[in-house]
């Protein structure tokens, strides 16, 4: 085995899924582009890491809700764009073509041209780590949606798109949730 740098260490860790977050505060509607997600369990509770110096930071904190928007590889760019402009100056859907629609359970908006939508409520926010920790209370998913390969960031500016799926389901049995 070779030595790794530590610091490249979470490279390896953070592939998860691009996500776009769209909040809504005072009137006025953000996304932005955060690659740190996770699922804590089959509920669905989620968690996302941001912190003070992202605009969003504040929406998050102040109304308590959010949209988790699953982007994909055909929106690479528009995904990049949208996580290194502030939405402080500038409205980004409005910039970056993109459409906000309305959420039935919260007020901040799906993003139409994303492939999965999940309406959040903050549960809790674990403010010694900015951890936002998400009760999902609504899905949408477009089936018409024609690329279907999920974003993932390597945290070095590379990004690898979801490829061949290696089917289980038989082996994994009873261990997978009801459902699914």
């Amino acid at each position: 085995m070779k030595e790794l740098e530590l610091q490249k260490a979470f490279m390896l860790i953070e592939p998860g899924p691009v996500t776009m977050i769209t909040t809504s505060h005072e009137g006025k509607h953000n996304i932005m582009t955060i690659s740190w997600t996770m699922v804590m369990d089959f509920t669905p509770r989620f968690a996302l890491c941001t912190g003070s110096w992202n605009y969003s930071y504040e929406a998050l904190v102040e109304s308590g809700e959010c949209v988790i928007g699953i982007a994909t590889a055909d929106l690479v760019d528009t995904i990049l764009d949208v996580g290194t402009t502030t939405g402080r100056e500038t409205d980004k859907f409005a910039r970056f073509g993109l459409t906000p629609l309305p959420a039935s359970q919260i007020s901040a908006p799906l993003i139409k041209e994303c492939y999965v939508n999940i309406e959040c409520r903050v549960a809790d926010h674990i403010k010694q780590h900015d951890i936002f920790v998400l009760d999902g209370v609504k899905a949408w998913i477009n089936e018409s949606h024609k690329d279907k390969r999920i974003l993932h960031a390597r945290g070095d500016g590379t990004f690898i798109a979801d490829g061949e799926i290696f089917e289980r389901r038989k082996r994994m049995g009873d261990k997978l949730p009801p459902g699914v």
